[in-house]
């Protein structure tokens, strides 16, 4: 008895045992994949870091280069037409993008009223469908009843022997009509039902534009961005404040004094011309008309012309007049508009 105690002993013992070691083998394993883990988010870590120091850098560089242009006389009157110029087109390319936004949501929700108008009016034609249907119902359910009431008179009025004659057939005619209005009412039932489920329906979602919208959406696009380049009322400036807007300080030269200081004053005659908001949507529909008259695309599911087709200016006159010139603004990108058109 003693020797079988002390193998019983001896068995939980080396249970246990095996038990300590099996949690000792997974609590190295979960350390070393959390291990692991550690050392892959301190190589992205590092990564990260090493973007930021480069961004660092290069910022220093071009702050040092900056300060390098103002120390100098010759370069300070460049840099400030340089960054004048660079205001300029980044208003515009900030006019545009919120001019493209909101003609973009414009449509969206007017696609969408659309798309909920003709459901409201599927769903009432659907709604009327199903009135009528119980009002049909209702109607034959009176005529039933009426029938069943007159059938119970007759037999009340028949006399003694005639009512025994007579019970057979019109306890006939009221089991037919009895199972006739069971059939009615659930049949009416099953339509209030319908009613009450298509009564709770809910609008159905609004699919995005289809391609001729934003064929449209993008020829009004680009009639805005004319009209951008036309409020200038200073091709040469527009041309120089899309140049700023793409070059770096310093890689541009305006001349010297005299000639910065007449890029100035052209330039605060243009911004004070963009910041005037005349009506002009009666041009930009003509505008845009004219422009996607002339578009052309490379297959069917593209929204975005080809360049070479749209290369045409259109200076379209408050008094009816019009006047065209060549200039390509989505080839060349004018105020970032190939990032603002839909596709």
């Amino acid at each position: 008895m003693a020797g079988l105690t002390a193998l019983l002993g001896r068995a939980r013992e080396k249970s246990v045992d095996d038990d300590k070691l099996l949690n000792l083998y997974w609590n190295r394993a979960e350390l070393k994949k959390a291990f692991a883990d550690l050392r892959k988010e301190k190589y992205r870590l590092q990564d990260k870091l090493r973007e930021a120091d480069g961004a660092t850098a290069r910022l220093q560089q071009k702050l040092d280069r900056l300060e390098e242009l103002l120390l100098d006389p010759e370069w300070c009157d460049n840099v400030l037409v340089f960054y004048q110029l660079r205001s300029l087109a980044l208003r515009c390319r900030r006019k545009l993008a919120r001019f493209a936004e909101q003609l973009k949501q414009q449509r969206e929700r007017r696609r969408h009223e659309e798309v909920v108008q003709q459901w409201q009016e599927a769903r009432a034609g659907r709604l009327r469908a199903i009135e009528q249907q119980l009002a049909e119902r209702r109607a034959l359910l009176e005529t039933l009843e009426s029938e069943a009431e007159a059938q119970r008179k007759r037999l009340s009025g028949l006399g003694r022997f005639l009512k025994i004659l007579g019970r057979r057939s019109v306890r006939v005619t009221l089991d037919r009509l009895a199972k006739e209005m069971t059939q009615v009412r659930e049949e009416e039932a099953l339509l209030v039902a319908q009613r009450e489920a298509i009564a709770a329906e809910a609008p159905p979602e609004t699919p995005g534009l289809d391609i001729a919208a934003k064929r449209s959406v993008n020829c009004t696009i680009l009639a805005f961005a004319q009209q951008l380049f036309l409020d200038f009322g200073d091709p040469e400036l527009a041309m120089l404040a899309k140049e700023a807007g793409e070059k770096s300080v310093g890689a541009i030269r305006y001349g010297g004094s005299a000639d910065c200081a007449a890029l100035l004053g052209r330039i605060r005659a243009s911004a004070r011309a963009l910041e005037e908001k005349p009506d002009v949507a009666g041009i930009l529909q003509q505008r845009a008309k004219l422009i996607g008259e002339a578009a052309k695309f490379r297959n069917g599911g593209d929204a975005v012309p080809i360049a070479a087709t749209v290369a045409t200016l259109y200076d379209v006159r408050e008094d009816g007049g019009l006047q065209k010139s060549d200039l390509n603004l989505l080839a060349e990108n004018y105020w970032g508009i190939a990032s603002v058109l839909s596709r």
